[in-house]
């Protein structure tokens, strides 16, 4: 089966950010460190970034005086490895927490430069040199458990008072991640991962219900989700339901069911989860009624330019699933998905089972943050997530502001960006396929997409939960093995 391109993005959630970056796997691959001119010519951009106006800087630092954040730091550095900057670029907005880490303890990151590619293996390299980096994005649901078996991230317990006041609600969702009995990701909150895009002069040309009305009326389901793109693809006309790298995960995570979890600190799958089973019965479903863009014809890739390709914006695509990270930015930037100014772009939660609960699930992710092993300043990196909590506490009205004057987003988006979001407190859907290890990153990339995978090779779910379930639970038992002993060094 042809594995679909791993893409990714980082977005820092408007609510507490201003800035976003939509990351890929750019630059080149270079040594064992993954430090090439190459790579770094590659990653850094010239153009730059926004910064807060001068009402917004006013309101940040009415925030320094925090008594959370009352510390002095002796270091003022914190270095960021990444595949994408965490200081502002390309026409991106200054976040609100770098703001007033800046404002508060004169404080600066620096960006170790890595590519998507590279990333862990720059990591590995700096922490074995005795050079780690300060701390890495837990964002992309990849850094857990592996990071902690390997060694690559410490626990943060010792840093991040999680019993604090300004932690309490973050330590929810912090507590899902333990290793040993220690946490290791500093959530600041969960976000959706991904969501229904689609444009609203293509639901209107084609006499189709609007997909933000029939959620409101409680009437998005997989039924409604299916009549559409069935009678909206037309092969000859090269119009297609449904495009992009990420709708097979999106519709089984609205079983409720990640594919693989935790449960009472041990790694374990949901192949025979009844929920999880209607899932990816529908998606097989879907499949059969050919209305997903056929990726093995183009090689492996969405129709046309952009990690999102072009369908949206051309009027030939219904739905693209995939992070908001794709619609928060300049104009500009999401112009292949639609006229934002127009009021074209849109999206929903993905549509919820007609016979489940009744509840919207959302595959989630983590907006949060690992602390790298060998870190020459934790402390530095504390009083950054410090600073993360109070601008997403107090500062939600600058991410909106952000929205609205430079990214052009209209009050029904916003609306349903923060029910969204709501949607995700409520019950988070964290899938942990891709946090383990290599061999099971593999093994699920085929298992997640064996209903959906277009250019044939599509299985029933029954197969491929005989195909694959004793593989992935060796592979669970190997993992948990290393769970119940001591990181390796």
């Amino acid at each position: 089966m042809k594995l679909a391109k791993r893409l990714s993005a980082a977005a820092l959630a408007v609510l507490m950010a201003a800035s976003v970056s939509a990351c890929g796997d750019s630059g080149s691959s270079g040594d064992a460190t993954g430090s090439t001119s190459t790579e770094s010519e590659a990653l850094v951009t010239t153009e730059p970034g926004k910064e807060l106006n001068d009402s917004q800087k006013e309101q940040i630092a009415s925030l320094t005086d925090n008594s959370a954040l009352d510390k002095e730091l002796s270091n003022k550095t914190i270095k960021w490895l990444a595949h994408y900057d965490i200081n502002p670029s390309a026409g991106a907005t200054k976040g609100t927490e770098l703001e007033l880490f800046e404002q508060k303890f004169e404080g600066k990151v620096e960006w170790v430069v890595a590519d998507w590619d590279s990333r862990y293996t720059k990591l590995a390299s700096l922490v074995l040199s005795h050079e780690s980096p300060d701390f890495f994005p837990a964002d992309d649901m990849d850094t857990f458990p592996k990071g902690a078996i390997k060694a690559m991230f410490q626990p943060i317990d010792d840093y991040v008072d999680l019993d604090s006041e300004l932690w309490k609600e973050s330590k929810n969702y912090c507590d899902q991640f333990l290793f040993n009995g220690k946490h290791y990701i500093a959530v600041i909150y969960p976000e959706p991962n991904l969501v229904c895009i689609y444009n609203t002069k293509t639901i209107e040309d084609n006499s189709f219900d609007d997909p933000a009305e029939l959620f409101q009326n409680d009437e998005w389901t997989w039924d409604k989700f299916q009549e559409m793109c069935k009678e909206f693809t037309n092969a000859e006309e090269e119009k297609y339901g449904l495009d992009g790298y990420w709708y097979a995960n999106a519709i089984s995570q609205t079983s409720g069911k990640p594919l693989i979890g935790m449960e009472d600190g041990k790694l374990v799958h949901y192949l025979n989860d009844p929920e999880v089973a209607k899932a990816q019965e529908f998606m097989y479903n879907l499949q059969k009624d050919n209305v997903c863009f056929d990726r093995s014809s183009n090689n492996w890739s969405t129709r046309g330019k952009g990690e999102t390709g072009d369908g949206l914006g051309s009027y030939l695509t219904l739905f693209i699933p995939t992070g908001l990270w794709a619609i928060q930015n300049t104009p500009e930037k999401v112009k292949l998905i639609g006229d934002v100014e127009a009021g074209e772009i849109m999206f929903v939660p993905m549509p919820r089972n007609p016979s489940g609960d009744g509840t919207y699930y959302i595959g989630s992710r983590v907006h949060g943050y690992n602390i790298c092993s060998g870190a020459p300043n934790p402390e530095g990196v504390a009083a950054y997530l410090d600073c993360c909590q109070v601008a997403y506490q107090e500062a939600s009205n600058i991410g909106e502001e952000v929205l609205r004057e430079d990214y052009k987003w209209n009050d029904q988006m916003i609306e349903m960006r923060n029910k969204c979001y709501e949607l995700c407190k409520e019950h988070p859907v964290f899938d942990l396929q891709n946090g383990v290890s290599d061999d099971l990153d593999t093994t699920m990339m085929d298992v997640s997409q064996a209903t959906m995978i277009t250019g044939g090779g599509t299985t029933t779910w029954t197969e491929c939960v005989g195909t694959y379930e004793k593989k992935v639970q060796w592979l669970l038992d190997q993992a948990n093995n290393n769970i119940a002993t001591e990181p390796t060094k």
